[in-house]
């Protein structure tokens, strides 16, 4: 039964540079989207009582609090579900994050991404290092005690030392989260076919084991490869993703996994509008896939893959049907009480080692 919905807000009101995220600068479209949201919810949600509720996008901070407190009311919520809104710095006014809190949202996730506020102005970002941290102190005086900031290593310009004075300035705000995202140029952004310079893979990567050094001497717990978290404000929402669990995933492509079946909605919002109850596609997972899935997000954590709950759910003795994998990267793994995770060189590996478990058949 899922227990957690992700909800697409796909306006922005202009699009960073190195975001491929599915978003359009349309607000004439916001009254009857939200329409066409409320009738897919209505039509697929089962009313079952939800853990967490993400509002992702695009700029979910876009929408009115009357809008917002309209979608939530769709939804069977508790005082302890975990409810995330994903909000621009330079629209935390005191007023809306006053009355976020006072419909219920409990927890949110600003686009930070750098305080150099050249590198914000050469990424495309409308805010100031200023507006980060104003949106913090309001956020805190609206009684959010559960802030995440996102920030980016990898831009250009950026250097390890210039990372290491942004690292400073996001622990200065005593924040609760930090998720961190290495820059990787895609198809879909303004970026992908004139890529500016940015720092080589290896700097990237030194850049990573910064971050991580200097976060968990700070008292963050690195409890998945790109989120660091003071302990118990880890994101209940991505852990249900990298516990290979089932989630509803509502608005112009969002993804979705219930029963088996992975689905995606259609990616304009014009298609969504008139017909959100079709999905643009669909995939039933086979076992060897689910499988597949289970290893590929179990890594990701932390605390790592649970061969016990592995055995239960496909019937295979993941020691030994990986024991090859197993040996030849044992100084990048750790074995745990319940299973195997990847050590610090490991995570910098992973796509190496996780691409091997990958090529293995299932039988």
């Amino acid at each position: 039964m899922p227990e957690s919905v992700y909800i697409h807000i796909p306006f922005c009101k202009s699009k960073c540079k190195y975001c491929s995220f599915v978003s359009f600068n349309k607000p004439e479209l916001i009254s009857s989207y939200t329409q066409a949201l409320l009738r897919e919810i209505d039509k697929f949600y089962n009313n079952e009582p939800l853990k967490t509720l993400y509002l992702g996008g695009g700029t979910p901070s876009l929408l009115s609090p009357d809008i917002l407190k309209i979608i939530l009311s769709r939804f069977n919520i508790a005082s302890q579900t975990e409810i995330t809104l994903e909000l621009n710095p330079d629209d935390a006014s005191r007023e809306y994050l006053e009355n976020l809190h006072a419909i219920g949202i409990n927890r949110l996730s600003i686009g930070s991404q750098t305080f150099d506020d050249k590198i914000l102005k050469t990424i495309g970002r409308r805010h100031s290092s200023c507006d980060i941290k104003e949106s913090v102190l309001i956020a805190k005086q609206a009684g959010f005690k559960n802030i995440s900031l996102d920030l980016i290593y990898g831009l250009p310009g950026q250097t390890i030392e210039s990372l290491k004075q942004d690292l400073e300035k996001f622990l200065e705000l005593k924040i609760q989260h930090i998720s961190t995202y290495g820059l990787k140029i895609e198809e879909g952004s303004a970026w992908f076919k004139n890529p500016p310079e940015i720092p080589e893979d290896d700097t990237q990567a030194d850049m990573y084991e910064l971050i991580n050094n200097i976060l968990e001497k700070q008292g963050f717990i690195r409890y998945e490869v790109s989120n660091f978290a003071k302990k118990g404000y880890e994101s209940k929402h991505n852990l249900n993703y990298w516990n290979n669990e089932e989630y509803y995933g509502f608005g112009t492509a969002a993804h979705g996994y219930i029963n088996g079946i992975r689905y995606s909605n259609f990616q304009t919002i014009e298609e969504y509008i008139k017909n959100p109850f079709s999905h643009d596609k669909e995939k039933i997972l086979t076992n060897n896939e689910k499988l597949e899935e289970e290893i590929f997000l179990g890594f990701r954590k932390r605390d790592g893959i649970n061969t016990k709950k592995i055995k239960n759910k496909y019937g295979i003795d993941f020691e030994k049907k990986y024991r090859p994998i197993l040996e030849k990267y044992a100084d990048f793994m750790a074995k745990t009480p319940s299973g195997y995770c990847l050590n610090l060189q490991g995570v910098l590996l992973s796509n190496v080692i996780l691409a091997e478990f990958m090529e293995t058949d299932f039988n």
